[in-house]
């Protein structure tokens, strides 16, 4: 019989300064770059539940560039395989798509991602007959220059560094062909306002094109750079069908095509490929004027940043409770019952539950925020702690904390004494590590 529990990848500590693009491996020396320092906490709540559905997954120096970062909970439900799964390889997916998409903003990457991902659950749900899902929670902490181009040369993954294999074809192994169409096209400029004024991301928009509620939501939305309904939902159907207009050059399709054949494949329900990323060497420093938080999240899993002491969500909670997410169920002929879609699943958006697929979609809720002084830390978890912890409550519990895996094991004790009743997995990310671009 099978271990009903999610296997994650164990936590260790690399030789020197370079853990290789290797999940869950902290650096055993800190390089001057290493700018953010993570502390990781879980606990399976025996009292309350008799199995660990939740993941997690942290990467330092991703992309191959000293200082990014890549953070992520998956909260599990009916079955681990969903969370598992995504522990392991969501980041695969999402390196892929910034590999073969250089000059797309990020955001809509992490769409076509949380797409791509949605549609390989639903496959190996058919072929294993499981029917499980997760909420989820990503983070990329990018550097940029002022106008917030990439320090990389492919939307933040050094090509020299990082390679990326479908079966024996490696994509564009060389990166020649990624910086030429990056050469050709812009990048995402930089913000015409800081999130600094305002305390509040720079970017908020919904996977399906439309604005969420929220306080964060509500503000962002008056945002200078703030995309219209139409132009999101335009770019994310051109993503997932390869029709996208900064794609247009023949010169480019060596990285275009690909992204376009699996994201199509995703849209057609074609079998989707879990590449395999390669790295070839440490990881490189980049010259950075900024940087800058991109997050995106399905269901009830959050990103809470500390900034000055005062907590800002990043993400929005997808829940039967929502007015608006209600009203799309039953626009799409489900209903919502006592705040469950159709009487059963609390969350309205996850990756994986292929049985609700039609109700339940796995399009993200996605925010950007430029970082600066002020921004201590990044508390990414699961329901588990929000449940019994306000986000404030979560930022003041830490603020006078300075280790990562003291601050997060803080919050997972709280939760436990709280009455807390599901599975814990909580990362707590020190921003301020003393190495700010």
């Amino acid at each position: 019989m099978s271990d009903p529990n999610a296997k994650v990848v164990e936590v260790t500590q690399a030789e020197g300064s370079d853990t290789y693009g290797s999940v869950n491996q902290h650096p055993k020396v800190e390089s001057p770059q290493t700018a953010f320092k993570v502390g990781v906490s879980v606990d399976r709540n025996k009292k309350c539940r008799r199995t660990m559905e939740d993941a997690h997954s942290f990467i330092y120096d991703f992309g191959g560039i000293r200082g990014q970062g890549y953070f992520a909970v998956f909260d599990g439900h009916a079955g681990k395989h969903a969370a598992e799964w995504c522990g392991h390889h969501f980041h695969e997916h999402l390196l892929d798509n910034l590999r073969k998409a250089p000059v797309t903003p990020i955001p809509d990457l992490l769409n076509a991602t949380f797409h791509t991902v949605d549609t390989k659950l639903s496959e190996l749900a058919a072929s294993g007959n499981t029917h499980s899902g997760c909420t989820a929670v990503t983070c990329f902490l990018r550097l940029e220059d002022d106008q917030g181009r990439p320090a990389g040369d492919a939307s933040g993954v050094c090509s020299d560094v990082v390679a990326v294999k479908e079966g024996q074809q490696v994509v564009a192994d060389e990166g020649s062909a990624l910086r030429a169409a990056q050469a050709g096209g812009s990048a995402p400029g930089g913000s015409g306002n800081d999130a600094a004024v305002q305390g509040l991301p720079e970017l908020a928009r919904d996977g399906e094109g439309a604005a969420e509620g929220g306080e964060a939501a509500d503000k962002a939305a008056g945002h200078s750079r703030r995309r219209s309904a139409h132009e999101v939902k335009s770019r994310i159907k051109n993503l997932l069908t390869g029709r996208s207009d900064e794609f247009t050059a023949s010169s480019t399709s060596s990285s275009t095509s690909s992204l376009a054949s699996g994201s199509s494949a995703a849209a057609r329900g074609n079998t989707v490929a879990t590449p395999t990323v390669e790295i070839a060497g440490p990881a490189v420093t980049k010259s950075a004027a900024k940087r800058t938080l991109y997050t995106a999240n399905v269901g009830d899993a959050r990103a809470v940043l500390s900034r000055g002491g005062r907590a800002v969500r990043l993400t929005y909670d997808h829940k039967g409770s929502d007015a608006k997410e209600a009203k799309r169920i039953s626009d799409a002929g489900g209903f919502v019952l006592n705040n469950r879609v159709n009487g059963v699943l609390a969350v309205t958006r996850s990756l994986g539950d292929s049985s609700m697929k039609e109700f339940v979609v796995g399009s993200p809720f996605t925010t950007e925020t430029t970082l600066g002084p002020q921004d201590e830390w990044l508390i990414v978890a699961c329901d588990g702690l929000w449940d019994v912890c306000s986000d404030q409550e979560a930022v003041d519990l830490i603020k006078d904390v300075e280790c990562p895996q003291e601050a997060s094991q803080k919050l997972l004790d709280h939760a436990l004494s709280s009455f807390s009743t599901d599975n814990l997995s909580i990362l707590c990310v020190r921003l301020n590590n003393g190495a700010n671009p």
